[in-house]
């Protein structure tokens, strides 16, 4: 464990239990998150390794990550 991470620990163990809790389940969510991108990465990775990658149309990436965005 890092020390920032054990220094992080060591003040959340001093928070009321419903705050260690949240500031828990919080983390873990986090980390699910973490784990979801880096496996998304390696498989994107392992697919342009493996010769299955092709040419962007950066616009239409860009027009669909705003459409995206303005419907949330």
């Amino acid at each position: 464990m890092t020390k920032a991470l054990k220094e992080a620990v060591a003040e959340i163990e001093r928070l009321p239990d419903a705050d260690q809790e949240t500031i828990g389940r919080q983390v873990l969510h986090h980390v699910e998150k973490l784990r979801a991108l880096r496996a998304d990465i390696d498989a994107g990775l392992r697919s342009l390794d493996a010769g299955k990658g092709k040419e962007l149309d950066m616009r239409d990436v860009i027009s669909r990550a705003h459409a995206r965005h303005d419907r949330g």
